[in-house]
């Protein structure tokens, strides 16, 4: 879908469009959201003190995501050849910033090296090289690999969704969890946002097993299963980042 009609649909935002022209583009590709519930305690202190934890039904949640990335590239640009699809990782909770709601990155784990170093400088963002593979073995299931250079992440997880797609509603835990336009990260201690806007997400159900997960270091998982939920494809349109001045 081109940009333009992407821009056409702003319903499903919990917040409006940002000014200005989007400058980056990029399409996330057999997404997996893996959600587990956690105390606001358990987080609070692993987040800059200037943002407050967002919670849904007074609950906390730390969210791991899987995807492959293509079509990387900025405005009026064609892809870099070799450097526009990869595998990436993510961790993150969900955060505020004076009401407005956004995800906080606690790492960023890619298969491309120069979007690593592009990221850590021009974002500020916890970007690391990892080898990674993902597979699609057949038309449903996928199997992920991770390993951080240097170590302290690794993770292997076979995916698949089991349902239809369906498109959720404004109030529902699945639409807090996964329809996020924004993005807060610190660099000397300065705060900073990044926007994005895209279609609402085409999620189905889905089923995994992670047979390694040492991607939270920080953090200590409860015991209890995660939320699953799978996307075939998105396409992303990003606005430049901005310091918040206080």
């Amino acid at each position: 879908m081109k940009p333009e009609s992407i821009l056409r649909h702003t319903e499903h935002r919990p917040f409006p469009l940002p000014r200005g022209p989007w400058f980056m583009t990029q399409t996330w590709n057999h997404v997996l959201f893996a959600h587990w519930p956690l105390p606001v305690e358990a987080l609070q202190n692993h987040i800059p003190s200037c943002l407050d934890i967002d919670t849904y039904e007074e609950t906390a949640w730390i969210g791991i995501l899987p995807f492959f990335i293509d079509q990387f590239h900025a405005r009026f640009l064609p892809p870099i050849p070799r450097a526009s699809s990869f595998p990436e990782l993510n961790v993150r909770t969900y955060v505020k910033y004076r009401g407005i709601p956004g995800i906080y990155f606690f790492s960023l784990d890619a298969a491309q090296l120069l979007a690593v170093k592009g990221a850590r400088t021009f974002f500020h963002l916890p970007y690391f090289y990892a080898e990674m593979e993902l597979d699609r073995v057949d038309r449903k299931n996928i199997i992920f690999t991770s390993k951080r250079e240097g170590g302290g992440s690794e993770i292997l997880l076979h995916y698949r969704p089991v349902s239809r797609p369906f498109a959720c509603k404004k109030d529902t835990l699945e639409y807090w969890l996964t329809e996020r336009y924004r993005l807060y990260t610190t660099h000397k201690k300065s705060l900073y946002f990044q926007d994005i806007h895209h279609l609402q997400w085409p999620l189905q159900r889905a089923a995994a097993s992670f047979r390694k997960n040492s991607a939270i270091s920080c953090i200590e998982l409860p015991s209890v299963s995660p939320i699953l939920h799978y996307a075939d494809s998105q396409k992303v349109l990003f606005w430049p980042m901005h310091r918040i001045r206080k």
